[in-house]
C-alpha cells in the first residue's frame, strides 16, 4: 500500500508534500502531485502538511477518488521510479485523466 495525491490538489501544487518528503518519492506534473509506490516509505510525512487534504493512504481513498489511484499507476507506469525528485528536473506531464480535467478557478 502507499499514499495517493487525488482530486483536491490538481491546478493548486503546493508542494508542502514534496518538501516534506524525506525519500524524494512525490513528483510534480503540470497540474498535481503524484507519489511513487516504489520509493515511498509509507512514512505518512506528506499527508498532514497538504493543506489541501489531498493526500490519502491508498486503503483509505474515498470511492468517488478511485481513479486518482488509477492516474497515479499510468504516471509512473510512463516514467517508472527515477530514483527521487532530484533527479528530474520540471514538471512532468499529466496523465490524460488530470490533463483533461477542467482548470479550476483561482479564489
Amino acid at each position: 500500500m502507499t499514499y495517493v495525491v487525488a482530486e483536491p490538489c490538481v491546478d493548486v501544487l503546493d508542494r508542502a508534500c514534496v518538501e516534506e518528503c524525506p525519500v524524494e518519492c512525490i513528483y510534480e506534473g503540470g497540474r498535481m502531485a503524484y507519489i511513487q509506490p516504489d520509493e515511498c516509505v509509507d512514512c505518512g510525512a506528506c499527508e498532514p502538511v497538504c493543506p489541501v487534504e489531498a493526500i490519502f493512504y491508498e486503503d483509505d481513498l474515498p470511492a468517488e477518488l478511485g481513479p486518482y489511484a488509477e492516474a497515479n499507476v499510468v504516471f509512473f507506469a510512463t516514467i517508472g521510479s527515477p530514483g527521487g525528485t532530484s533527479k528530474v528536473s520540471g514538471p512532468l506531464p499529466d496523465v490524460p485523466f488530470v490533463a483533461a480535467l477542467p482548470v479550476k478557478e483561482s479564489e
